[in-house]
């Protein structure tokens, strides 16, 4: 069985491929219950000019077909955003675990609601990556969020 940290490992790898890539550097993955990596994925919103293209999509979309969700892992850098609380509430995926929490947070209380069993890591690492991206790119992340960057425009 690997460990919530061996876990997001795979998931900040993945947030540092697409930050290579010259995308939003969040990452995820999703593992069975024994801690077996089913699929992994990175926000490709920028790379595949697809919108619909986060960590947690990428990740499960690599996973294939499940018969069952309830006893996966999600493993995310950043707090899932709305549309990805839909996906794991629509697939009743069982456990999300986050890197951080700070930079982003909406539905981490929704999550726990519906039975999901949340874990938030604080992870440096997560938040100084998609920290530093912010800080060079506020108005793709804002785009990424759904805001409008007032500070960004000439």
């Amino acid at each position: 069985m690997k460990t919530h940290e061996q876990m997001l490992e795979v998931a900040i790898q993945q947030a540092k491929i697409g930050l290579s890539e010259g995308g939003v550097p969040i990452g995820a993955a999703l593992f069975d219950k024994n801690g077996n990596l089913l699929g992994a994925g990175h926000n490709r919103r920028v790379q595949n000019d697809d919108p619909a293209t986060h960590a947690e999509t990428d990740a499960f979309r690599n996973a294939g077909r499940q018969t069952d969700y309830r006893e996966t892992i999600l493993v995310t850098t950043l707090s899932p955003c709305w549309y990805c609380c839909g996906l794991i509430r629509q697939f009743k995926i069982g456990t999300v675990i986050i890197g951080e929490n700070e930079t982003f947070g909406v539905g981490e209380d929704s999550l726990r609601e519906l039975g999901v069993k949340v874990i938030v890591m604080h992870n440096q690492e997560c938040k100084a990556l998609l920290g530093g991206f912010i800080e060079k790119h506020p108005e793709i992340w804002n785009e990424d969020i759904g805001e409008v960057c007032s500070s960004c425009e000439a």
